[in-house]
């Protein structure tokens, strides 16, 4: 009974795979790609330690969603009675998720494109139009089940795309096991930082807690949409750690890595030509799922933040998501370097993420609006742990540490 229970869960996960998909982007698969050619197996205690953060932090964002049926964005704007506090909180998050989204766009749809682009003779900037234009055809068209079902195929693509390189590729496993011991060498602390911020990404909480109130009508549905989202971290964790694992077996210790397709070049001695084409399909669908995510988180944000209705189909909602969406094309397809809006997102992400964290857990211990639900003693001292370290790391992104 136990079994088929557990089963059950699975394949009934859905909210979930959309912020798996949203963490797991180009950034994240350069970011992985680049830790495990430089240093190996080192770092992967990082990748955990910042998986298990996003856990406590989305767990928050569920359990909102669900008891309290209210988005994150609505949740803040409830927060404050006193008009001058609601309105810089309304200002603040707008402000911070447009910014970070549209340099996040950028980055997924320019991603995505170089993952076509290793395996055809098409440039980037062709391919980051039509992936803008694939994933603006399914946000337009899609209703929420729909998209849900395209993230669990795609998830599902990239998951055995990049753990079956790390298999085939036969890594030792007592070397990826001393990884797991936290260890900081000379040189690895600007690598910690960017594992940590491209794994904590900010406007997935925007996202879950708004995903969640569309599969889980009432707090009965609590229990299994916590299953949902930590399951789908665990994805994100193997698919993470499988990226480092390859890099660090393809690569002689030390190589610097600007690209992650070269990463599915280099595999083609080891694994044969059939590499390439697997890897670059991973990274392509790394990009088009970040690619829907990002504009989607704006939108609920945005509506939620200023009392909108929260409808795919709203015209508020489709303009939100469209300006988002049309920066991101607009910079994919005049060449910007994808690693350049990499690196800019993950400088917007340090600038918004401790905001984001610090509102979280000032609402998530509102008994007005979360009665007995509100956050239990050793989830508020996880939980101000973690904004103490993206405070940190925030301030030694702008070189104030």
């Amino acid at each position: 009974m136990r079994q088929k229970g557990f089963l059950n869960k699975i394949k009934n996960i859905g909210p979930g795979t959309i912020v798996a998909a949203a963490i797991v982007g180009p950034g994240t698969i350069t970011t992985a790609s680049q830790t495990g050619a430089e240093f190996g197996f080192t770092l992967i205690w990082a990748l955990v330690f910042s998986l298990v953060a996003t856990m406590f932090l989305q767990e928050m964002s569920t359990r909102l969603g669900v008891v309290s049926r209210m988005d994150l964005g609505t949740a803040f704007r409830r927060q404050f009675d006193n008009p001058m506090l609601r309105t810089i909180t309304i200002v603040l998050v707008i402000s911070a998720i447009a910014i970070g989204n549209a340099a996040y766009e950028a980055g997924n749809i320019t991603g995505g494109a170089i993952g076509l682009a290793t395996i055809t003779d098409i440039p980037v900037n062709i391919w980051g139009i039509l992936v803008g234009g694939i994933a603006g055809l399914f946000l337009w068209f899609g209703n929420y089940k729909t998209i849900e079902k395209a993230f669990v195929v795609l998830i599902l693509m990239m998951s055995l795309s990049f753990f079956l390189t790390a298999l085939v590729i036969r890594p030792n496993i007592s070397d990826i096991l001393s990884g797991f011991v936290p260890t900081i060498p000379d040189g690895t602390a600007l690598l910690v930082v960017s594992l940590i911020g491209t794994t904590i990404v900010p406007y997935t909480l925007f996202l879950q807690s708004s995903t969640v109130q569309e599969r889980w009508k009432d707090k009965s549905g609590l229990q299994e949409s916590r299953f949902d989202i930590i399951f789908s971290l665990i994805i994100v964790m193997v698919i993470s750690i499988s990226v480092i694992v390859s890099a660090a077996v393809a690569f002689p210790l030390g190589t610097g890595i600007s690209d992650p397709t070269e990463m599915a070049v280099q595999l083609e001695p080891l694994l044969g030509s059939w590499a390439k084409y697997i890897f670059s399909i991973g990274i392509f669908a790394a990009g088009i799922t970040s690619a829907m995510t990002a504009p989607l988180a704006a939108a609920y944000a945005t509506t939620g933040v200023l009392g909108w209705k929260r409808d795919l189909k709203s015209t508020r909602f489709r303009i939100i998501w469209v300006t988002i969406l049309a920066i991101g094309i607009f910079f994919s397809a005049i060449g910007y370097s994808p690693i350049e809006l990499i690196v800019f997102s993950q400088y917007a992400n340090g600038l918004i993420l401790p905001v984001i964290v610090l509102l979280l857990m000032i609402v998530m211990n509102n008994k007005r609006l979360l009665g007995e639900n509100t956050n239990p003693l050793v989830i508020n001292i996880v939980g101000w742990t973690i904004f103490a370290i993206t405070l940190l790391l925030s301030l030694n992104s702008f070189g104030i540490l």
